[in-house]
């Protein structure tokens, strides 16, 4: 019998990256996929832009962020807010909390 290891999602004491975001795969089955995201640097800039094949349903479950979308729709984030990013549509973040880090949960959904 295999024994299950309790992890903690706030647990980010122990990442380095010379990233400024650290992606973690949770559960991966046939077409979805669960991650946690950590943005270990702000992001006081704009980042690059995203365009995901898959749809994403995210949760900011820590600190606070800015979503910039390519048709220029800006987005505030706080913790416990959450958002569902079809698949294609361009994003990035312009912002993102120090104090406290951003922790994200993301789920991601592949057409198949």
């Amino acid at each position: 019998m295999m024994e299950e290891k309790i992890k903690n999602i706030f647990d980010i004491d122990n990442i380095q990256s010379q990233d400024p975001e650290v992606f973690e795969s949770i559960l991966e089955k046939d077409n979805f996929r669960v991650e946690r995201i950590v943005t270990l640097r702000p992001y006081e800039n704009p980042g690059a832009w995203y365009n995901q094949k898959t749809d994403e349903w995210v949760l900011l479950m820590q600190g606070e962020s800015e979503l910039e979308f390519k048709d220029s729709e800006i987005i505030k984030m706080d913790a416990g807010d959450y958002i569902f990013i079809p698949a294609h549509k361009k994003h990035r973040i312009n912002y993102s909390s120090h104090d406290p880090k951003c922790i994200w949960l993301a789920i991601h959904n592949s057409h198949k």
